[in-house]
């Protein structure tokens, strides 16, 4: 594996990192208070070509490899964009646009694909539900074949951008009797007669993505909305676990850069006994355990987009330790950076707080750590 990046990879990080300072960052905070969608700065990401950087130039996407598509989630991460709208954009660009390009056909991609690209569409992956979150295999939404239609029943949950999606994937069983063989995928759009998002949910952290229920009530498509073949969503589904373990993580990668500078930069500045924090054991020890965290983090994301790129098969323990390490070691660093700024770590003002809060999600979304430590055991 080859660790080094291009001299032209570098220069595109840097410009990520200033186009973020100057055009995003300066909102966060008030778009976080106010627990809001920041449509703006969305199509903004369109507008640098960040939300269709890995698909053909010919759909109005960027024709990057994944390195480079990971590298601008890194340096979104760094430059210090709340976990809200990298969440929003992760799902948007992967789950949703990246499962259209792959598995959608020529009129798909053409119908879809540019409005994604761009952020004037904003697109979103219905796969839980509320008795079907870590088990797949027992959804109960359903598409029943009716002519030339499909009719979708049922409710899906925790749908990332599900309030605010004009497109949607959503998987559902054309054959109950089945489990993982019975699922096939939809393109379902807003504005379906029966199809309704419900309130956007109050969430503890990445408080700008907007998170809701989606309700299939009679939902009826046309036949060609299917995607692909039908019995095959559920390998669609683990399909888009290449990219929750490199491009949706490695915001997570970057944040953990912009936590140490702050965190840096306080104990600096924070004189204690007469002398600054950052002198103290205990703090070094700190900043310590938080650069650690980054490198491996970012070994274990960028190893898996290296793996993409060379167009192995991926290797779904690796893929898992990926998501349970940034899951679960995210918490204690975090936590650490809280505590390394005292009482202002506690208030909104300082942005340990948000990050806090934010990573909190990681050893949840996209497969808990619980589901990961039996993948793992399974596969050793």
């Amino acid at each position: 594996m080859d660790f080094e990046f291009t001299r032209e990879q570098l220069m595109f990080k840097r410009e990520v990192v200033r186009f973020a300072k100057k055009e995003i960052v300066p909102r966060v905070q008030d778009f976080d208070l106010k627990h809001q969608f920041d449509f703006e700065s969305f199509r903004k990401l369109g507008a640098f070509g960040i939300l269709g950087m890995h698909l053909p130039e010919a759909y109005g996407g960027e024709g990057a490899d994944v390195i480079t598509t990971v590298l601008a989630g890194e340096a979104l991460g760094e430059a210090g964009v709340d976990g809200g709208l990298t969440l929003a954009y992760g799902a948007h660009s992967f789950l949703c646009a990246d499962t259209l390009y792959r598995h959608g056909t020529e009129a798909h991609r053409k119908k879809y694909l540019p409005g994604l690209c761009s952020g004037e569409q904003i697109g979103c992956m219905g796969l839980s539900e509320p008795d079907a979150g870590s088990d797949v295999a027992a959804m109960t939404t359903t598409a029943e074949k009716r002519g030339d239609s499909y009719v979708l029943n049922g409710n899906k949950m925790w749908i990332t951008n599900g309030p605010i999606a004009d497109v949607a994937v959503v998987y559902a069983k054309t054959d109950p009797e089945q489990k993982h063989a019975g699922i096939s995928a939809f393109i379902v759009e807003k504005g379906t007669p029966g199809f309704t998002a419900g309130n956007p949910l109050i969430k503890m952290g990445v408080r700008t993505s907007q998170t809701s229920e989606l309700i299939f009530n009679n939902c009826e498509i046309p036949a060609e909305n299917l995607l692909g073949q039908e019995g095959e969503g559920f390998l669609y589904a683990m399909q888009t676990v290449e990219w929750d373990r490199s491009a949706l993580l490695a915001p997570f990668v970057g944040s953990t850069t912009f936590l140490l500078k702050k965190c840096a930069d306080y104990a600096r500045g924070r004189v204690q006994f007469g002398r600054p924090i950052g002198r103290f054991q205990a703090i070094k020890h700190k900043l310590a355990d938080i650069r650690i965290f980054g490198e491996a983090a970012r070994g274990l994301v960028y190893r898996i987009a290296w793996c993409k790129d060379l167009g192995k098969p991926l290797n779904h323990l690796e893929a898992a330790v990926a998501k349970l390490f940034v899951g679960d070691w995210s918490l204690a660093v975090t936590n650490d950076a809280v505590m390394l700024h005292g009482g202002y770590g506690y208030t909104h003002e300082f942005d340990v707080e948000r990050i806090f809060r934010d990573c909190r999600l990681a050893p949840i979304g996209g497969g808990t750590s619980e589901i990961q430590k039996m993948i793992i055991s399974k596969l050793m």
